[in-house]
């Protein structure tokens, strides 16, 4: 009678990442990191290496790409008061980190004076190994330097004001704003108000620039009575348009630079017992959720906002894993922008 065979266990060096950690004189996460590329000394990288080899360790490739996720950790700061915009950029931001498997971390920032700012910019960049800034921090100079100083690589969203040290993601917010502009212009508008964004964001500027530029070409004048200051909130567009149609001779149209301060003016316009679009035109900017809870629905101009924070993952994710001492990975990433034709834009009525 054959006996049974016995089962054959294949025999493996038995060495632990916890044993290269004390030969090297680290912690496990830092061998973690030296072996998966990630952010590490380059003398810790070598003595790391040597003590993989005297001891012979063979990391688990399924194990050692599960820690290399886990251990790289990318920030969002945020204070935009937009609650539309930031569910948008969540959305593209919980995407992109799960698909990639990496820990997403989110900071709060809320009106920082500058010294608050560089003292939590400085306290953030010894805990994440990248940072995502959406507006307005993209172009804040404090946060920037501070973390591009400390070596941490920062992808900034939506800022047309471009740095030699900072990668960005963005629409053409100039051609954007023509385009809006031009749409109000075929339906036979001439008295067009505009509601700007924030002053101290270069993407208001150029959303204006187009709007401007669209007049000019159609021969007509910007007029500034019919330019109202804004700052992206519903309360700065209800100001606004406020102001727009009080005058003795209002707008036919309201061009907000936002979803939020569109909304608004229509609200304004509603209780002025004007029918949008019949007595007044309003369209918006971003098509965030905003743009579809009110009535009528919003004409904008879609940005697409989930998609460029799933892409600013995307590049950070590519900064860290090929960024040596010595070069920089620098990207200018323009994404296409569409117009959306809803209801709330119709011909000047007949005064």
């Amino acid at each position: 009678m054959d006996k049974p065979k016995k089962s054959v266990r294949r025999k493996t060096s038995g060495v632990t990442i916890d044993e290269v950690a004390a030969l090297a004189g680290v912690s496990p996460m830092t061998v973690s990191r030296a072996i998966n590329q990630g952010k590490v000394r380059d003398d810790t990288r070598e003595r790391v290496m040597r003590a993989v080899q005297a001891l012979g360790y063979t990391p688990n490739l399924a194990a050692s790409t599960l820690a290399a996720a886990q251990h790289t950790r990318i920030a969002l700061i945020y204070t935009n008061p937009s609650g539309a915009y930031l569910r948008e950029l969540l959305v593209g931001l919980l995407r992109g980190a799960s698909n990639a498997a990496i820990q997403l971390v989110i900071h709060y920032w809320d009106n920082l004076d500058p010294v608050a700012e560089r003292r939590a910019a400085r306290a953030l960049a010894g805990r994440v190994d990248g940072v995502i800034l959406p507006p307005p921090l993209c172009e804040s100079p404090v946060a920037v330097t501070e973390l591009v100083q400390a070596g941490i690589p920062v992808v900034a969203i939506a800022s047309g004001h471009l740095r030699d040290d900072v990668s960005c993601v963005r629409i053409d917010d100039f051609h954007a704003g023509k385009e809006m502009a031009e749409h109000l212009i075929q339906h036979g508008h001439t008295r067009i108000g505009f509601i700007r964004g924030r002053n101290d964001l270069s993407a208001s500027a150029r959303r204006y620039d187009g709007f401007a530029t669209a007049l000019h070409e159609a021969g007509l004048e910007v007029e500034p009575s019919l330019v109202q200051q804004g700052d992206y909130t519903y309360r700065s567009g209800l100001d606004a348009a406020e102001k727009l149609l009080s005058q003795p001779q209002p707008p036919t149209a309201i061009f907000a630079s936002n979803d939020d301060m569109a909304a608004a003016a229509i609200s304004v316009a509603h209780r002025q017992g004007l029918d949008v679009p019949r007595d007044l035109s309003v369209v918006g900017f971003d098509d965030t959720s905003a743009a579809t809870t009110v009535w009528p629905e919003l004409t904008t101009l879609h940005q697409p906002i989930a998609a460029m924070a799933d892409a600013a993952i995307d590049i950070l994710l590519r900064t860290i894993r090929q960024r040596t001492d010595d070069s920089r990975v620098l990207t200018d990433h323009v994404l296409p922008h569409r117009l959306v034709v809803r209801d709330s834009v119709a011909h000047p009525p007949k005064r």
